[in-house]
């Protein structure tokens, strides 16, 4: 069945070491260029204002991930215990993020998958109210679905049928 329409946040999952994320409220995705500034004289013909415009260029990429959410005592998904261990541990994590499947929670190509690091963890516990946590990952190394073996000959579009490649109606040249 194909689909159309807004996507709902709801279908969107994180799944870390194969395990979905526990009782998620919220995750956020953030790609990430680091870049440099290039400033260079401007030539006779242009007046002295054209050289206040620096040029830039990426020097990195990387992709950070946070996400929200309720403790719960039967947790049977990643919990807070589990990421607690994990972090504890220091070691890389699996990640997968993807959209909910028709059957098995999967879809045939998840839009990240590579290893990450925990770089924070943090429990919110107020009174009275649900208890919280909040986990923020960044990538180690390239993520496998970026890698050049996979990407050679593909274009990151959101609909291919959209408008030519790199028009304002879709197209483009890097992932959604």
């Amino acid at each position: 069945m194909e689909k159309s329409g807004y996507v709902n946040g709801s279908d969107m999952l994180l799944y870390i070491n194969n395990k979905v994320f526990g009782h998620c409220t919220s995750h956020t995705t953030t790609y990430n260029s680091e870049t440099k500034d290039h400033a260079v004289k401007p030539s006779a013909a242009l007046g002295v204002y054209a050289g206040k415009w620096k040029g830039k260029s990426v020097t990195g990429l990387s992709i950070s991930i946070s996400a929200d959410g309720l403790r719960f005592y039967e947790e049977d998904e990643t919990g807070f215990k589990t990421l607690l261990k994990m972090w504890y541990e220091g070691a890389p994590v699996q990640v997968k993020c993807c959209e909910r499947g028709e059957s098995d929670g999967w879809t045939p190509d998840p839009y990240l998958v590579g290893n990450f690091v925990i770089t924070s963890l943090e429990e919110s516990d107020p009174a009275q109210d649900e208890a919280t946590y909040k986990v923020t990952l960044e990538n180690d190394g390239i993520p496998d679905n970026f890698k050049p073996s996979k990407l050679e000959g593909e274009t990151f579009t959101e609909n291919p049928n959209s408008g030519p490649e790199g028009s304002p109606t879709g197209g483009g040249s890097g992932p959604d």
